[in-house]
This record gives C-alpha cells, structure tokens and sequence, in this order.
C-alpha cells in the first residue's frame, strides 16, 4: 500500500463509496459511511439520497459533525422529518437500497453485535443498535466498515443485534425476514462479500501491500482466499482532493 499517499481509512472510505450506485437511497451512519457516501454524491452519484436515521435528507453539511444530533450536520437539508419519517415511512416501506453501519462484531454470516462483548469472562454492555436493527431488517442491501481484528471478525457474535443472515443458508427467510440481496464488508484489510448459496462471508478483494496471510491470521473465523483474488483499486488524486479539502478537512475520520 502506499502509505505516504493515502491513509488506511482514506482506502476504506473510497472503495466504499465506489460500491454505492447513483439513484440509491442510502441510510447512512457518522464516521466513515457518512464520509464515504458523501464522496460518491460528489463523484459518480449526484442523484444520491443521504438518509440520516434522525430524520435529515440530503443535508450539505460544511464538516462531519460530532453526532446526529449536531446541527451542523443537518446544514441545507433537503428534508426533514425524524425517526419515524425515517425508519418506518422510509425504511420499512422498502424503499431503502443500503444500510451502511459499523459495529463492535460481525460473524461469519453478516450478523451484527453493538450490545454486548465477552472480555476476560464477563460481559460488557455497550450502547446497542440505534437504529441499525431496523435498517439492517429492512435495507435491500447491507453494508458494514469495521476495524480488522480477530476478536471483532469472529465466528459467532456475543450477542446479535442487528440481522445479517442468522446461520446463512434460508435461515434468514425463514425467521419471516425480508430477503437481503448483499452483504458487504469493508475493513482495513480486505473486503467481503457473501458467498452463493451459503451467505457465508468471503474475501472479495485485498487491500494493496495486504497478504492473504495477514487476513487469515486476523479473522475469527476459516476464511479461504483464492491466488487470483482482486486487489482492491487505489483512491485517486480527485478523490483524496474531496476527502481532503472538502468532505473532512478536520480530518476527523480519513486521518
């Protein structure tokens, strides 16, 4: 990777937002969704609707904010309606294309943990879901940014917050779901995809300078990765320009 070029979370954020297709609507999370879904409205996708779950449309916020509820977020909305606007007009009436979440776990299977973890015995409560449980149950899509590490990549979550595709395979259609078309997870190593049939996660691509080696040793659960598997595209000059100048100048999430 070139490291004196662009940042780990500078990749994150552009291979994400080189996923997202002009048109969609996308619910979208603070930190690196929120930056990354930005890029692609400035880019490839002006017709894309950013959807905060607090109730905020198409905001053109001047910096990141610290939170959903920081006004400045909410800076020449198009809309604004709130929660229920959002997560029952919106959402739950499929109209949503992506959910673009984080958590403190992912499973094999897409599952999500934002709840509970296990450590040195005991459990630990978190802050829960917000609203990623709706719009993971809802989304026509789902995806994930998460920090590569063994203990956050797992086999199974501690707790399961937010619905991915329970133990793969039906599992989810048959606990009365509705159907979820992809899964996709971008870490700071590679990013997966859900495998046919199965809706077992699996390496789509790895990040440049990243072995295969280094994915294996890193992820909690037995991942094969073929010889041939693609090497994630590189940002380019425009976009870290964007990332850089106009979308976190603080830096606050690309740093």
């Amino acid at each position: 990777m070139a490291a004196n070029r662009f940042s780990t979370n500078e990749l994150m954020a552009v291979t994400a937002s080189r996923l997202l297709q002009d048109g969609q609507n996308i619910v979208v999370g603070l930190g690196l969704p929120q930056v990354a879904t930005l890029l692609a409205k400035d880019t490839h996708a002006p017709n894309l609707n950013i959807i905060y779950e607090i109730g905020v449309v198409n905001a053109e916020a001047v910096d990141p904010g610290v939170g959903l509820a920081d006004p400045r977020l909410w800076y020449r909305s198009e809309h604004f309606t709130g929660f229920v606007g959002t997560l029952g007009q919106i959402l739950q009436k499929g109209q949503v294309d992506v959910g673009f979440l984080g958590a403190l776990q992912i499973d094999k299977f897409g599952n999500l943990n934002s709840t509970l973890v296990e450590e040195e015995g005991r459990m630990r409560h978190f802050t829960g879901s917000g609203g990623a449980a709706d719009i993971a149950t809802y989304a026509k899509n789902i995806f994930v940014i998460a920090k590569h590490e063994k203990r956050k990549i797992v086999e199974a979550v501690d707790f399961i917050t937010t619905t991915g595709c329970l133990q793969g395979y039906e599992t989810r259609k048959e606990a009365g779901l509705p159907v979820c078309r992809s899964i996709t997870v971008i870490t700071n190593l590679c990013v997966f995809g859900l495998k046919a049939g199965s809706n077992i996660l699996e390496v789509k691509s790895l990040h440049p300078g990243v072995s295969a080696e280094s994915v294996i040793e890193n992820t909690g659960f037995a991942v094969d990765i073929p010889a041939d598997v693609h090497i994630t595209g590189e940002p380019d000059e425009k976009e870290l320009n964007l990332l850089r100048t106009k979308i976190d100048p603080a830096r606050m999430y690309i740093k």
